[in-house]
Order: C-alpha cells, then sequence, then structure tokens
C-alpha cells in the first residue's frame, strides 16, 4: 500500500530585516539597470527626485537635509550628490542658498520615471490594494521606528 503524501504549500515567511532588505534590493536593482542607462547613481536619482517634486527652487541645506534623512547618508556626502548634479547640469543655483531643477534635470528625471514606470506596475501587478495598504501601514511604521532609534544611537 503506498501513500501519498500531499504537496507542502511554503509558508510565506514573517516580515523581517532580512525579507524588507531583499525587497528593497530586488527593486533597487531594477531601478540602478535603468539609472545606469542614463548616467545617474541612485543616490543622484533620490537627490534629483527631490528637486523635481519640490515646487520652484529649494533651499540648498533643505534637499542636503531631505538627502540625508532619505538616504541615512553624512551631510558632506549629501552636499557631494548636490554639487555632482550642479555640474551635470541638472540642478542649477538660484541665488546663494538655493537650488533649482534645470529643463535637462527634468527631462532626465521624466525620462527615468517613465522607463522605470512600467517595470514597477510589473512588480506590484496582482497583489490586493487591502494587502499593499497593510504593508504601507507596516513598513511606515517600521520606519518611524528605526528612525527613533537611529537618532538616539547618534
Amino acid at each position: 500500500m503506498t501513500t501519498s503524501v500531499p504537496p507542502v504549500t511554503p509558508v510565506p515567511p514573517l516580515l523581517n530585516p532580512r525579507v524588507i532588505a531583499l525587497a528593497h534590493y530586488a527593486a533597487r536593482g531594477i531601478l540602478e539597470h535603468v539609472l545606469a542607462r542614463h548616467g545617474l547613481t541612485f543616490q543622484r536619482s533620490v537627490t534629483l527626485r527631490l528637486a523635481a517634486v519640490a515646487e520652484g527652487p529649494v533651499e540648498r541645506q533643505h534637499l542636503v537635509d531631505d538627502v540625508v534623512d532619505s538616504l541615512k547618508i553624512g551631510t558632506e556626502e549629501a552636499q557631494a550628490v548636490v554639487d555632482e548634479l550642479i555640474t551635470a547640469g541638472a540642478l542649477a543655483v538660484r541665488q546663494p542658498s538655493q537650488v533649482r531643477i534645470t529643463d535637462a534635470g527634468r527631462q532626465l528625471y521624466e525620462t527615468t520615471s517613465a522607463e522605470t514606470a512600467p517595470l514597477s506596475a510589473r512588480v506590484y501587478d496582482g497583489i490586493p490594494e487591502e494587502e499593499l495598504a497593510v504593508a504601507g501601514r507596516v513598513l511606515s511604521l517600521i520606519t518611524e521606528r528605526a528612525n527613533r532609534e537611529l537618532a538616539a544611537l547618534t
């Protein structure tokens, strides 16, 4: 007499730092593949996006602070990224303490956003909106708590 064992359905892992990191780096890998075709790094793209979504010129220090907060990098590194974008012509100095995105910078941002949009859509395709909402709430809470812990360490 033979008995058949039903197939084991893998249990999805609980959300943990490794799962978050793997998802982040997989998605970032897609983005960096697109960005590389346009001579952009991940850090430059984050900085360029912050300038692109701002309504008009921004205080340079505010932009640097946002980059530091977003990427968890040092102020000097964030300032260097802003300088790189200025040198590349994607940002321009306006008044002594402000920067603004240039037409070339906006075009670059729009091009890379358009190229990554269908890739992101395929990654998220079929995930129910309710599950995305739960994931968004949980990841936002983790981000808030991690930022608080990081602030306590520094």
